[in-house]
This record gives structure tokens, sequence and C-alpha cells, in this order.
């Protein structure tokens, strides 16, 4: 019978698809981009966002995750396929990446990372769907294409995915995204590669899970189709989603040495990898930098690093568990030996009483996103 088990848990670990993510420094870490971040951010800051495709206005969140460290993992599109690091980000739904003709409004190049060469795939096939991002200063446009793309062994042939011909993103450390929202927020309507793979049974369970090491470049994963035990401590709690169709769960409080600093009757927050940060309104955000004596300079808060002792930890209470933060987690040094306060505006939705709970939080918590039952589990991570 030991052996029995034995044996189920090795197939079980081994219908596990784990995709290894590695940690990258944004611009903020570079003293050579402060410049830009802090013009970056004066013009751009989630001031956008609107998608516009066959005529219809749809609201997504856009990328938030430049102040901080990004998790890139590898995927390849296209036959033979090509390479490309990309975020697997958990707000969004669609896979985007550039074209090998896209261009800026100066009509130079885009980013200086990897572009998808579509003539040179033997699989891929244009449509006659376009779509159109517009932000507070600039746009990116492109056009849904189809081809086949690869996340370690899942294969989805004939997927949808947008390429890029008009950007005016920053130099980034990334190549493009992969979105694992839900499919009703797709920009394009069309079928996200979780929900295409799903559909096609190439999972033993329909969950994704995400373990962030805090501490190495290297390490962290984002698996698919079940979850391997060993990243993380104790049981997972399991919080079903405020609206199924969004990464949503209720957060009853947030407290600081056991007083209540923000959501006191209850609010919301989104669960997500599209950002490394923890972002809320605006006046609780505000309290909160004066809580842990934070100071502004430009469009960031600063404490001191030797505080880091001294201060309390934050806690979420999720579904009636408390999930701590502590300041070693959430006050974070850059290159140049400042410590960054992660809390920032939720500027999509600044007054609501809506929180969007990032990589700060999820490295220190195990996370699983459970499609079949609609819930997210928490767990502390290893």
């Amino acid at each position: 019978m030991k052996w029995l088990v034995l044996l189920g848990l090795v197939a079980f670990s081994e219908c596990i698809v784990k995709i290894p993510l590695r940690r990258v420094k944004t611009m903020r870490n570079t003293l050579s981009g402060k410049k830009m971040l802090n013009s970056f951010l004066k013009e751009h800051a989630y001031r956008l966002s609107q998608i516009s495709f066959r005529a219809s206005n749809l609201t997504i969140n856009p990328l938030r995750n430049i102040m901080d460290m990004l998790y890139v993992g590898k995927i390849t599109i296209g036959t033979p396929p090509q390479e490309f690091q990309v975020v697997f980000n958990t707000g969004s739904s669609d896979l985007l990446v550039p074209s090998i003709n896209c261009l800026s409004p100066t009509k130079r190049p885009c980013s200086k990372q990897d572009k998808f060469k579509h003539h040179q795939s033997s699989t891929f096939r244009f449509t006659n769907d376009t779509f159109r991002i517009y932000f507070g200063s600039g746009t990116m446009r492109g056009v849904v294409a189809h081809d086949t793309v690869r996340i370690g062994d899942l294969v989805s042939t004939d997927q949808p995915f947008g390429l890029i011909f008009l950007e005016t993103w920053l130099d980034i450390p990334f190549d493009g995204i992969l979105g694992l929202n839900y499919p009703n927020i797709s920009f394009s309507g069309a079928i996200p590669i979780f929900d295409k793979l799903k559909n096609e049974g190439a999972f033993s369970e329909p969950v994704f899970a995400f373990y962030l090491n805090k501490d190495k470049q290297e390490g962290s994963v984002v698996m698919f189709g079940g979850v391997d035990h060993r990243y993380y401590k104790g049981e997972l709690n399991w919080v079903p989603l405020i609206h199924p169709g969004e990464w949503s769960v209720p957060l009853d409080r947030i407290s600081m040495r056991r007083k209540v600093i923000a959501c006191s009757g209850g609010c919301e927050a989104l669960v997500g990898t599209g950002t490394a940060l923890i972002l809320g309104p605006r006046t609780v955000v505000e309290n909160i930098q004066k809580h842990i004596g934070a100071t502004r300079q430009c469009f960031e808060y600063f404490v001191s690093c030797s505080a880091v002792y001294a201060l309390p930890s934050i806690v979420f209470t999720i579904n009636g568990i408390n999930y701590p933060v502590p300041p070693q987690a959430y006050l974070v040094k850059d290159s140049r030996d400042q410590c960054y306060s992660p809390f920032q505006v939720n500027r999509a939705n600044p007054s609501a009483e809506t929180w969007i709970l990032g990589d700060i939080f999820l490295r220190r918590y195990f996370s699983v996103f459970d499609r079949g039952n609609d819930r997210i589990g928490l767990a502390r991570a290893v």
C-alpha cells in the first residue's frame, strides 16, 4: 500500500508543469534610469486606460510593476520556436509580444527586447482584428494573430495573441506579458491560453500557482496543473472569489499593532502578479506612509533602512485569517541603499476601497489560483 501511495505521488508531481521564474531588476533600480522613470511616472502614472477593439471600449489594468523587481519566465512562439521572457500576469488575460516590425512614434524600433519574427514561423497566421491601448501620453497598437505557443511541456496550437506594431514603452527587462486572468476581461475576446489548454484537457487540475523567492534571483516558479506542497508551510487557506471572473477576494481589514488602519468595514482585494507593489486608495495609503515614517521624494516614499527593526508588521486579514507582512518584507532596499515603501495609490481607482496585493505580498505567501472552484489558496511560503 505504501508503494502505491508513493507511486501516486510521483505520478501526480509529474503532471505539474513548472516554469522557472527569474527575478530581474527594472529601471527603478538603476541610477541611469532614474530621470526616465520619474518622467514616465509623471506622464503615465496609472492614468490610463482604455482598450479599443472593434469599436468597443473596455477597461484593463495598466502595467504597474515598473518600480521594483519583476519575475519573468520563458515561453516560445512559432515554428520553429522563438523564445521570449514574459511576465505571467494574473491581472490580464492576453498574451502580448512585440513584432519585429514594431516601431515607436518616432519611427525608431520598439524596446531592445526580443521581438517576434512572424515571417519565420510556418504556423503563423494573421487576422483582421486590431487593437489599440491608450495611455496618458501614448498608445500601443497591434493585431490579433495565431500561432503555436509553448509553456514548458504545454503546447497550444493556433493560439490567439496580441502582436504589437506600435508602442511607447520604455526599455523594459522583459519581452511580453502572458495573462492568466479570466476570459471575460480579454481585450480581444479571444480565448486566453490557460482556458484553451484547460478545455483541451492539458491539466490534471485547472489550477496554477506561484512561488516567488524573496531572497534569490533564481528559485521562483509558476506551476500549472497542480500544487507542489514543498513550496509552502502548513495548510492552504482557501478564499472564495468575490466576483468569479476576476481574482478578487474579501479583505476584512488592514491593521498595525492591533489597530485597524484601513478597510475597517471590509473591502475588496485583487491578488495579482501584475504589480510588485501594494496599491490602495489615496487617503489610506498616505496614512500608512505616516504610520511607518515614510517621507516623499518625487513620486516615491522612503523610510530609513535602520527603522526596519523598529517598525511593526502590517496585517492583512483575508476571510478571517491574518496574513502579516513584516517590515523586512515590505521595505525594499534599492541599489543606492535606500529603503522605499511599496505602498502606492491605486490610480486606476484612487478613491474606492479596493486594494491590489502584488509581489510584495506574494513573496511572503504561496498562492494558488483555482479556476475550477473560483477561489484562491494562500499559505506561508517556505
